[in-house]
C-alpha cells in the first residue's frame, strides 16, 4: 500500500510541483496521466525514493520513506519497490537471466536464480534467457524490466511510461501484464504515462 500527502518538489525557484495525495491498496493500479512538463516523472521518481520531497510524506506499507537514510533507503527500495524505468539500464555483458539475479544478489545477497527463471517462464521469455538483451526486440526488454522489477516481490510497483516504445497489440499486452502480475504478487501498481491508449484499460486515474 501507499500513500501520499501533500508532496511538493522544486528543481529551481522557477520549476515547482505540487502534486495531488495519492492511495493506493495492495494490487490496485493507478493511472497517472498529465502532457510533458507536468511532472509525471519527476513523481515517479519521488515516489520511488529516487528524488526527495522539498515537504510532504510518502508512506509505503508502514514506512515513511522520506524519513530514511540514504543507505537505509537504498536497502528498502532493493526489498519493496520495483522499477520499470524508460531506460532499462541493463548490464550489457550479462544475460537476460543474469540482469535478473542480479537485482535479487543486490537487495538480498543471494541470486534467486529459480525464481527468475519462473518469472521469466512466466512472461513467456524462456527461450530467451541464455541471451544477451541487446539481442531482444524492444517488446521484449520491456518484459525483462518487469520480470528484474517483480524478482524481490515488491510491496509497489512503478512503471514509467512502459507501452509509449509499443504497438497497439503490444501495449494492451504490457499493460494487462504488470497489472495481472501486481494483483498476483499483491504489489499496489502506479504507471504514468502521455499513452491514450491506456486510459480506457484503468478505471483508477489521476491527471496531473
Amino acid at each position: 500500500m501507499i500513500q501520499t500527502k501533500n508532496i511538493t518538489f522544486s528543481y529551481t525557484e522557477k520549476v515547482n510541483f505540487a502534486f495531488p495525495d495519492i492511495h493506493a491498496e495492495s494490487g490496485e493500479t493507478l493511472l497517472i496521466t498529465g502532457g510533458s512538463g507536468k511532472g509525471k516523472t519527476t513523481l515517479l521518481h519521488l515516489l520511488g525514493g529516487l528524488l526527495r520531497p522539498k515537504s510532504g510524506s510518502i508512506l509505503i506499507g508502514n514506512t515513511e520513506i522520506s524519513a530514511l537514510s540514504e543507505k537505509q533507503l537504498d536497502q528498502f527500495r532493493g526489498k519493496n519497490i520495483g522499477l520499470v524505468l524508460q531506460q532499462s539500464h541493463f548490464v550489457e555483458a550479462f544475460s537476460v537471466l543474469e540482469n535478473i539475479t542480479i537485482a535479487s544478489w543486490l537487495s538480498t545477497g543471494k541470486k534467486s536464480e529459480e525464481k527468475a527463471k519462473s518469472l521469466l517462464k512466466q512472461l513467456d521469455l524462456e527461450d530467451q534467457m541464455h541471451k544477451l538483451t541487446s539481442q531482444l526486440s524492444v517488446g521484449q526488454q520491456q518484459r525483462v524490466s518487469i520480470a528484474r522489477a517483480l524478482i524481490n516481490e515488491p510491496k509497489l510497483l512503478l512503471a514509467d511510461e512502459p507501452t509509449s516504445s509499443l504497438d497497439d497489440e503490444n501495449a494492451f499486452k504490457v499493460a494487462d501484464l504488470l497489472s495481472n502480475l501486481s494483483k498476483e504478487y499483491k504489489a499496489s501498481l502506479i504507471i504514468v504515462t502521455h499513452d491514450q491508449r491506456l486510459k480506457d484499460r484503468f478505471s483508477n486515474q489521476i491527471s496531473l
